[in-house]
């Protein structure tokens, strides 16, 4: 079975929501620069975070969950780049009329249609990466569509929000995190996609396509954390499954493909509980103290435990024996998904069960006694924590709860993904009770006016430019599609405006020359734009070989404040004029004419490398080739007279 027609038979559903930072010159609804900074902050203050009920009168559950865990907040801020809108002891300002200008270009390039009049909402956000409580959203466009191969991919909506706070840190001593305030309000776009992506390939094509549009504004923010994903997957019998934040988007296809495999695992686990008559009633939450039982254990880890005077709960899970060690994804486990419910909502560092034991030191004797005292048959398992009686008991309510939805198949969640793919408990789905409306930003009217500014100022395409490069510069397909997704673009586009420059040569350079140069270890990170300005100059000017580039970056990436001409005294890799060329050439030949003679025209493979040794990056390789071919000919009819 293929890959597709597998996908189709579980019925594979997957939206995508992808945030990305733009690069304007104020927030989103204040007027500070949009930096993150890593020197130390100017100061910090505390807060705490309570849920707000929705104007139905509801509480939603994720903010009341993050609420509970009573969680402190310390935000630092600096004097400079943050403000009192930040900190939330003054109203936001308009909304960024740049950043609208942005949405707009987006809401053109897919065929999205503009609202007539743009409204801030509020979502509820209590996890204390926002200072007042809330996230501030506003939809700009909905509808339209994204092409993806031959497959028209939907367009749910266009929005703009407020990026969320850094964290900097946990203090688990405190019950305290971490925040920093530089991030907190920088712009995000944020395009939404239909559930219409039905594999784990589409899904990334679909990032990627959306991405390059993205950039094709021109006003996008680039680097580690500017860009990420939520991604919504479900199957058939399954339920849809929030993955937040999720960054490497070369692993997206992965990703999903790991969600789907956990969820078709899950249902399978579901069956088996279906087969032994397993009910949601049957799963009691009456945990046990069985800390009487390990008092004399031999276990290093129950001795460590005892030693920090926690006490041992149990609850049995009935039906479960043999199945919470079953694989869900790599790694994981579905006693490990208990165990993720029982670190959030327990606050304890996890848990063990029976089908992993005996183990960790625990004996066969210990678990028999253990079954015995919670009552657990040949069928049931025993989830079992370690921790303060309160933790002990949060932890396995939590436990039960899961075990109980695992009995309908898969819970509707919120989930973080993790660094190979797969992805772990972080909190429920949020709901409609979390947004409500801004009272404190003035809406915004779209003109018709606005509208036609923006198609007559619409920026080219990456595919319209990659067709370009190869059109008018001559660059292969290859090489134009290297070049149009490298963060070297800027500065390609500005020297091939600049100066007439072999744009194969500009790119090669750009793309494999420096990437070359970065695995010998050569620091170019030290290398600056007008370094490349400065040296292909000289290129079109003729006064540096192209073979001498690799060398000439290596110096002045050593050497970075050097100018150009620095650099060629100190590498003596300035190009040399024909007659010099000439004359070396001639001397190389005329110290090995018995050689050349005894070759004959052979010769020339192997006086070639002896002339580039000797003149590597002061002549071009082709230039040297047809003066040392012209001067064995000279020699060898000379022999023949």
């Amino acid at each position: 079975m293929s890959d597709n027609s597998r996908y189709r038979k579980i019925g594979l559903m997957v939206g995508l929501e992808l945030h990305q930072q733009l690069n304007t010159s104020r927030k989103l609804f204040c007027h500070c620069p949009t930096v993150i900074r890593d020197d130390k902050p100017d100061g910090g203050f505390v807060r705490r975070l309570r849920p707000t009920q929705s104007e139905m009168g509801a509480v939603d559950p994720a903010a009341l969950f993050e609420f509970q865990r009573k969680k402190r907040f310390y935000y630092e801020y600096y004097n400079d780049t943050t403000c009192l809108v930040e900190a939330d002891e003054e109203p936001p300002h308009n909304l960024c009329e740049e950043s609208i200008d942005v949405a707009l270009t987006m809401a053109t390039f897919l065929g999205s249609s503009p609202l007539d009049e743009i409204h801030a909402m509020r979502k509820i956000v209590i996890d204390g990466s926002n200072t007042t409580g809330f996230q501030r959203t506003a939809i700009i466009a909905m509808g339209g569509k994204v092409l993806v191969g031959t497959k028209e991919i939907g367009i749910l909506a266009i929005s703009l929000e407020e990026d969320a706070a850094r964290k900097i840190a946990d203090d688990d001593k405190e019950n305290m995190k971490i925040y920093r305030l530089d991030r907190l309000g920088i712009p995000l776009i944020e395009v939404a996609t239909a559930p219409d992506i039905r594999t784990p390939s589409e899904a990334q094509e679909t990032a990627l396509a959306i991405g390059l549009l993205l950039r094709s504004t021109g006003k996008v923010k680039r680097g580690l954390g500017t860009i990420r994903q939520d991604v919504n997957v479900s199957i058939k019998g399954g339920a849809i499954i929030e993955i937040k934040g999720f960054q490497q988007l070369d692993m997206l296809s992965t990703l999903v493909e790991l969600e789907a495999l956990r969820q078709e695992r899950l249902l399978e686990i579901r069956d088996a509980l279906h087969e032994r008559n397993i009910s949601p009633k049957q799963i009691r939450s009456e945990p046990v103290d069985v800390s009487a039982i390990f008092a004399k254990s031999a276990s290093k880890m129950i001795k460590k435990a005892l030693k920090a005077g926690h006490t041992f709960y149990g609850v049995r899970l009935p039906g479960f024996a043999g199945l919470l060690g079953r694989e869900v994804q790599p790694e994981r486990r579905l006693g490990t998904e208990l165990s993720d419910y029982a670190k959030f909502w327990g606050d304890v560092g996890g848990i063990f069960h029976t089908d992993e034991l005996p183990g960790y030191g625990i004996s066969t004797q210990e678990v028999a006694q253990l079954k015995q005292a919670v009552d657990a048959g040949s069928q049931d398992a025993v989830a079992i924590v370690a921790a303060p009686v309160r933790k002990c008991v949060d932890a396995l309510e939590a436990v039960v709860r899961r075990a109980r939805a695992a009995i309908e198949g898969v819970p509707a969640e919120t989930r973080t993904p993790l660094p190979n793919g797969t992805t772990k408990y972080a909190r429920p789905r949020p709901g409609a009770e979390r947004m409500y409306p801004e009272t404190d930003v003035r809406p915004v009217k779209i003109t018709q006016s606005r509208l036609k500014r923006t198609k007559k100022n619409m920026p080219e395409t990456f595919d319209s430019k990659e067709k370009r490069f190869v059109k008018e510069y001559g660059l292969s397909k290859d090489l134009a599609s290297q070049m149009v997704r490298s963060l070297n673009l800027p500065l390609f586009e500005q020297i091939m405006s600049e100066m007439k420059v072999p744009a194969t040569l500009l790119a090669v350079t750009l793309e494999n020359t420096v990437v070359s140069l970065h695995r010998d270890g050569v620091p170019i990170e030290r290398l600056e734009d007008n370094h490349f300005r400065q040296l292909f100059k000289c290129v079109t000017k003729a006064e540096v070989s192209p073979d001498a580039i690799p060398a000439i970056l290596t110096y002045l990436a050593n050497n970075p404040t050097s100018g150009i001409q620095d650099t060629l005294d100190a590498t003596n890799l300035g190009k040399i004029d024909t007659t010099e060329i000439e004359n070396l050439v001639r001397k190389i030949v005329e110290d090995r004419i018995d050689f050349v003679r005894g070759q004959g025209e052979r010769a020339l493979g192997g006086l070639m490398g002896v002339a580039m040794k000797q003149l590597r990056g002061k002549a071009d390789g082709k230039v040297i080739k047809e003066l040392l071919a012209a001067e064995i000919q000279r020699v060898l009819a000379s022999a023949e007279e």
